[in-house]
């Protein structure tokens, strides 16, 4: 009996030792899949000359007329778990792939996509639709999506983090921070971010290096101990309540952020604000306010909006006299 017993014990621990290895196996497995993924050969572009910024149509933004979705029949394909927004993969009427965001974030991401492309950053292709039914989803129809192009000549690849990128100490990278600011994107993590392989319009190969999630925009930063119960977004009273530059000691322009990573924002010289500011300047109240329109905002919110971005513009314009 006693031996038995041994041979049944050594068995199961046989057995134990066998699924240990087959589960080390399967995980060594799925990250070496994971791994294969290489980033391509190709040119890193975070922006580029937006040549007359004044004939730029910011309500149709990068796509223009030829690349909304055809809204006439829109198909769930799988919902998306990542992120603080409900979000779904469909397909549209034409065979083209989105990922339609339902949320609060759907308004803000859109006209904070819109400015970015307005001064020459690459961005997402981006549209909202006022209303949408997408079949297959619990709801079905949602008011405010946004549309996200999910083109199969785009590759997407791992976030580009702030910190360590090819645009360290160049004029883009200091100026996108700028704009993180004035649109108070207060969640500003490397995750939010992602490089995209593309062709450009002569078949040479790109990397862009794009801000993805811009959806905590257009709100309150929030600061001091309890910043996180004080944020909001997508929020026109508070986004034209709260302030934005705080001094400039030096060379160095402080603003007010109680966001994520504030550290990166330390670095921002006058010469940066003077090189985004003069982009920025270029814009016409319509088209400010045409960025808004195309995320489907009230006028009254329209009017709030534009005002703010317009007198934010004019702080970075006209910054207050360096502190010694």
């Amino acid at each position: 009996m006693f031996r038995r017993n041994e041979l049944r014990a050594l068995l199961v621990a046989l057995i134990v030792i066998a699924l240990g290895l087959s589960t080390t196996a399967f995980a060594v497995q799925k990250k070496a899949k994971k791994a294969k993924k290489v980033m391509p050969a190709g040119t890193p572009v975070m922006w580029r000359d937006p040549g007359d910024i004044a004939a730029r149509d910011l309500l149709l933004g990068s796509g223009g007329e030829a690349g909304k979705p055809d809204l006439s029949r829109v198909t769930m394909i799988e919902k998306v778990t990542t992120g603080f927004s409900e979000k779904y993969r469909v397909k549209d009427a034409a065979g083209r792939e989105w990922v339609a965001k339902v949320s609060r974030e759907a308004q803000s991401e859109t006209a904070a996509s819109r400015l970015l492309w307005s001064v020459g950053y690459v961005t997402e292709l981006t549209y909202l639709a006022p209303s949408v039914t997408i079949a297959g989803t619990p709801k079905g129809t949602y008011p405010n999506v946004r549309f996200e192009g999910r083109s199969k000549e785009v590759k997407r690849f791992d976030p580009w983090p702030w910190e360590k990128n090819p645009f360290l100490g160049k004029r883009e990278l200091q100026g996108l921070k700028v704009m993180m600011l004035l649109m108070n994107n207060w969640d500003i993590k490397d995750e939010n971010n992602a490089i995209l392989h593309v062709k450009s319009e002569d078949g040479q190969s790109e990397l862009h290096y794009i801000v993805s999630d811009l959806g905590a925009t257009f709100g309150k930063i929030g600061s001091g101990p309890l910043q996180k119960l004080k944020r909001s977004r997508n929020n026109p009273e508070d986004y034209a309540a709260s302030k934005f530059v705080d001094h400039v000691y030096k060379d160095r322009v402080f603003f007010h952020y109680g966001g994520k990573m504030a550290g990166i924002f330390e670095d921002i010289s006058v010469g940066d604000v003077q090189w985004i500011a003069g982009l920025l300047s270029r814009l016409s109240d319509q088209q400010i306010g045409d960025a808004f329109r195309a995320a489907n905002y009230t006028p009254e919110e329209v009017t709030i909006l534009t005002g703010a971005v317009r007198a934010r513009i004019n702080e970075l314009v006209n910054l207050p006299p360096a502190e010694s």
